[in-house]
């Protein structure tokens, strides 16, 4: 449809609002006779409560209640649920043992698990009265050991909870053990390789924050993913059908996980809400987030790469702690397991085992990060895929080569059982070594060189499943002469307004600006899984497909009126109703000023997509200092059918900043007593756009068969393949001081180090 067809860089419809300030957050929506709530959380990360005195907190001026773990009994919410279970993939020997699930309670009772777990919330007339009240509440602890290094967790000595007396909470096995066990018995060469996935911050711009009314029946106003999911959880929580619960979610400033699970402060607004009788409002400060939002990552993993004589992969064996935090967060098991089978990535491998076990550890839980798990997984294998080609005198590329899936091989089968229906990695991989001039690459080491750095080649090859395991729906009405979609899904920053209204416009032949679009409230949108794993075009725009193709198809008859034709005689296409075997048109445009039709889809795909791609990164690093600059940053993907470039181009950079913030700067640090040591902008390094150089992207796509739009999902690739392409790369660079591996992220200090002790 002209400059609204597929592949047209049409700029963000939501820009205009949000650059003028006109944006509405959480935080916008005020409420009449609002109070404001602080949660007192512990300075500790294991310890007993001894006693709790909240009596001079109340006696101070505008306080309007002190709610502790004590007050949970008496009419509380019940503790935070756990959403996920053990997954059971076709491939998986032996089965899911038993989960150890501790209740989290709302607010501690008897004894705190980590720094920042909230122990009591205040409400008062103002926030700073409700911060006053907080440091007058009287608390003593009886301080324990803490377990903070997963590797010590395990031991025994401290449990942080008695029914995991080695702080195990459960064991999963992917893949087939003993077939692994064969490919690595018959082995000419085995290469291992152990590397810590760093713990790392989600530091949304926005913080996160939670309005609870109570009118007989709950509103929750909050930042987040999933609406419904958060609503759901809310209705077990406080005991309530699901109908007497709603939840708002405007604009959100940023998430990628972060904001996808539900938190206590959801629930306990909602609970102070319903006993003063008035909204509660609670905010978090940059402090408070750093020590409460749920963090990411954080992973010891050894993979074993089995190969024979010739170098062709035989087998892979890989073994994972995974850190969860004291508590199993809602979406806590999603990163560690569901996503393992990663580790197929773009290799014919014929035998995979995948051991993960999860730790309790005295922290704040992990959860869902962009990616959630895969970048995890592609870091791993990668960085032992370049590892074995430099162990064994191979070059990096020659061995990759030899092991990838072929065209010919599909439709494939991995051995953790996904099935790669579309993709050709070998060309991706020749467009960007091309695209990267590799063959000039000594050249440009040698002038380095000449210059006293040195320069590194370094590139990740990956595969990701994305798009698939649920299902999701949308709407499209047609009244009063506008189009509006209705989603299930929700944005935080991706342009869901945009791609939507962008492919209605494809369809039905409509303006842009025609076309509203509705998403984040429970009660205006029936149902919805909202917004992670790539999924919301794949999945909310083919549910979108649907609907539109239903919005036609009650259209018709209408449109065969006025054409003055049988009903049977017209047909739909470029956007206008046709009479078959004449030139007489009637645009679908012309319609909507007469029209009151809606359709619904829910749509499930028959099978994930597998967006696909090779980056290659080119770094500089100065002896002297340790100082990495990326002096180039190249992206050749098949993201299948691009349906907006500018869309597509923002995904990747967005994604390629978070993972080159992990891979060189980003950290979460405890102490070994449990206490955090990055809990403030000042100590935990974000990355800045002139960390950075321009990013270059290249398309090299092939439509994925399980959907409509043939459109693969592009959000969490550049956070899966950058931090993999960027230690390469450096590692490539220190070959002159024989550094095999060093583990992220890569400051200049622990660069410097590992080149002093080389010498």
């Amino acid at each position: 449809m002209g400059e609204h067809a597929f592949g047209q860089p049409l700029t963000r419809l939501e820009d205009d609002a949000l650059l003028r300030g006109a944006g509405r957050f959480s935080d916008d929506r005020r409420l009449p006779n609002e109070a404001r709530a602080v949660v007192l959380r512990s300075p500790h990360a294991h310890a007993r409560i001894a006693s709790l005195d909240a009596t001079a907190a109340m006696r101070l001026p505008g306080v309007l209640a002190v709610l502790t773990g004590e007050d949970i009994a008496v009419d509380g919410p019940g503790p935070v649920i756990s959403e996920i279970n053990l997954p059971s993939f076709p491939k998986v020997r032996p089965p899911p043992g038993p989960v150890r699930k501790p209740e989290q309670p709302v607010l501690a009772q008897g004894r705190v698990r980590f720094v920042g777990e909230p122990v009591a919330m205040i409400v008062a007339e103002t926030e700073d009265a409700a911060r006053d009240a907080a440091e007058a509440i009287e608390i003593d602890y009886d301080v324990l050991p803490a377990v903070v290094d997963m590797s010590k967790a395990v031991s025994g000595d401290t449990a942080i909870w008695p029914e995991a007396p080695d702080n195990v909470a459960f064991e999963w096995h992917g893949g087939d053990p003993e077939a692994t066990k064969a490919a690595f018995a018959k082995a000419a060469h085995v290469s291992r390789l152990t590397v810590v996935n760093n713990r790392i911050s989600g530091a949304a711009v926005e913080t996160r924050i939670a309005l609870g009314v109570y009118d007989g029946r709950y509103t929750l106003t909050t930042g987040t993913q999933m609406p419904h999911g958060i609503k759901a959880t809310l209705a077990r929580m406080l005991k309530v059908e699901p109908g007497q619960v709603r939840v708002i979610s405007e604009d959100v400033g940023g998430s990628f996980g972060l904001k996808n699970s539900l938190y206590v402060e959801h629930a306990l607004v909602l609970w102070a809400a319903k006993r003063l009788g008035r909204p509660v409002r609670w905010v978090s400060d940059r402090a408070e987030a750093f020590s409460s939002d749920y963090a990411a990552r954080d992973n010891l993993t050894t993979v074993e790469l089995a190969m024979d004589a010739d170098g062709r992969f035989l087998g892979l064996r890989v073994d994972t702690l995974a850190a969860l935090g004291a508590y199993i967060s809602p979406k806590g098991l999603t990163s560690p397991v569901n996503n393992s089978p990663a580790y197929a990535g773009v290799y014919r491998t014929p035998a995979i085992h995948v051991r993960v076990r999860g730790i309790f550890t005295n922290t704040v839980s992990t959860d869902v990060y962009r990616g959630a798990g895969r970048p995890e997984a592609l870091y791993a294998l990668e960085r032992t895929v370049d590892a074995a080609a430099r162990e064994t005198g191979r070059d990096p590329i020659a061995l990759r080569k030899l092991n990838l899936i072929q065209p010919s091989d599909l439709p494939l089968a991995t051995p953790l059982g996904l099935n790669y229906d579309s993709g050709h990695f070998e060309q991706v991989l020749d467009r960007a070594l091309a695209e990267a001039r590799h063959k000039s690459y000594p050249a440009r080491r040698d002038d380095s060189a000449v210059r006293g750095k040195l320069r590194g080649f370094g590139f990740a090859h990956l595969c990701e499943r994305v798009a698939g395991g649920w299902s999701e729906g949308a709407e499209l009405r047609i009244e009063n002469g506008k189009a509006t979609v209705y989603a299930g899904t929700m944005a935080n920053g991706q342009g869901h307004h945009t791609f939507y209204a962008h492919l209605v416009a494809i369809k039905l032949g409509l303006k842009l600006e025609e076309i509203g679009f509705v998403q984040g409230d429970t009660d205006k949108i029936a149902d919805g899984h909202g917004t992670g794993g790539s999924a919301s075009l794949v999945l909310g725009g083919s549910a979108l497909h649907g609907a539109i193709e239903e919005v036609i198809r009650k259209a018709k008859p209408q449109a065969a009126e006025r054409l003055e034709a049988a009903e049977v005689d017209v047909e739909f296409d470029d956007g206008s109703f046709v009479v078959a075997g004449t030139d007489r048109r009637l645009p679908f445009s012309d319609l909507v000023k007469d029209l009151k039709v809606s359709g619904y889809h829910h749509f499930k795909p028959t099978n994930h997509t597998y967006p696909n791609g090779c980056h290659v990164a080119e770094v500089e690093i100065d002896p002297e200092t340790g100082e990495i600059a990326i002096q180039r940053y190249l992206v050749v993907h098949d993201f299948g059918v691009i349906l907006n470039p500018l869309l597509l181009k923002g995904q990747i950079d967005g994604g390629i900043a978070q993972g080159l913030g992990q891979a060189l700067m980003e950290r979460i640090v405890y102490g070994k007593d449990g206490q955090l040591l990055t809990g403030s902008l000042m100590d935990y390094q974000l990355p800045r756009a002139a960390d950075f150089p321009p990013i270059d992207f290249v398309s090299c796509p092939t439509p994925a068969p399980s959907n409509p739009w043939g459109v693969k999902g592009c959000g969490e690739a550049g956070c899966a393949a950058a931090p993999p392409a960027v230690v390469n790369a450096v590692i490539d660079a220190l070959q002159p001081y024989g550094v095999r591996h060093l583990d992220m992220p890569l400051t200049p200090e622990k660069v410097w180090r590992a080149m002093q002790g080389a010498r």
